[in-house]
């Protein structure tokens, strides 16, 4: 009885085996599974886009079915067209990826193959600003009440005295980001401010004066128009990300290359408000006066320069 056992589990293993390796048999023809191609392996850089094609052969007449499918990689991407032999791929970052093509053929037989895809980060961006007559540009002023230059040649962390009465002035401008993607990776942040070579403030004469003209760069955190802000209305700032500029004896010191990273990187990824300068301490008589962007010398403008992927 064992020895029957034995034979019978051996004939169904072999005829299992059989019909495994070749599918299926069709009024004594051997149909064969279809033979499918996910394409080359690929390597890009972000942010190219993917497509995706493969191809498939079959003896048992046309192929009726697609599918592609990913089997590992770094996130789950968008596969726009699953049941196209051909397809685009998005919502990629950097990493290697693993995607499965399987066809199926008229007999109902399937076949698959795997393309692996490789993805390398963007390339290091620049991006180099120092505009002219910058719309998004004021230089704030409270002087018996409001008084606030929207279209002014100088900003300025200034408290002075103008006819006996305390002058108090601040500067905000923003540059455009809209070019960055919001999910860039800002890798450094340089802004650029130059002393204002004829002084409309202060003694007239320097761009820098005072015992402690301590300068801070600031993150604006709400949202303000030239048109509309005011001294009274200007908007708060993120005092954690501030950058302290120290006081200098230096009647004129452009400021060149601070970094202002921490201070751009929200911009870009949430809400982009611009940057205010003021003293850190606006005790009279101490200033830091710089070029706005409608001087006449473009050279001078303030600048920002940034990389990022």
């Amino acid at each position: 009885m064992k020895s029957i056992l034995k034979t019978l589990a051996f004939c169904l293993l072999v005829s299992l085996t059989f019909t495994a390796c070749q599918k299926d048999v069709v009024n004594n023809v051997i149909q064969y599974p279809p033979t499918a191609d996910a394409g080359p392996n690929q390597v890009i850089q972000l942010p190219a886009s993917l497509t995706l094609t493969g191809t498939a052969t079959s003896t048992n007449g046309n192929i009726v079915g697609y599918l592609w499918s990913l089997i590992t990689g770094p996130n789950v991407p968008v596969i726009h067209s699953p049941s196209s032999p051909s397809t685009a791929v998005s919502n990629l970052m950097a990493g290697t990826y693993r995607f499965q093509f399987m066809v199926i053929d008229q007999a109902g037989l399937t076949g698959v193959d795997t393309v692996s895809v490789t993805v390398n980060p963007s390339a290091i961006q620049t991006l180099s600003l120092q505009p002219s007559n910058n719309p998004n540009e004021v230089h704030l002023g409270f002087w018996n009440g409001d008084y606030s230059n929207h279209v002014d040649i100088e900003l300025a962390g200034c408290a002075w005295t103008s006819g006996g009465t305390p002058l108090n002035t601040r500067g905000m401008f923003k540059f455009d980001l809209s070019s960055i993607p919001v999910n860039a990776t800002i890798l450094t942040a340089k802004l650029s401010l130059f002393s204002m070579p004829t002084p409309f403030l202060g003694n007239l004469v320097d761009a820098n004066s005072g015992p402690n003209n301590t300068l801070l760069i600031e993150r604006v955190t709400a949202n303000w128009t030239n048109a509309t802000v005011t001294w009274q209305n200007q908007p708060g700032t993120d005092v954690a990300s501030q950058v302290v500029i120290p006081h200098t004896n230096l009647t004129f010191l452009d400021l060149i290359d601070i970094d202002v990273k921490n201070l751009v990187a929200p911009m870009v990824s949430s809400n982009n408000y611009g940057f205010k300068i003021r003293l850190q301490n606006e005790v009279i008589y101490n200033i830091r006066l710089f070029s706005s962007s409608r001087f006449t010398d473009a050279s001078k403008h303030p600048k920002l320069v940034i990389t990022y992927q």
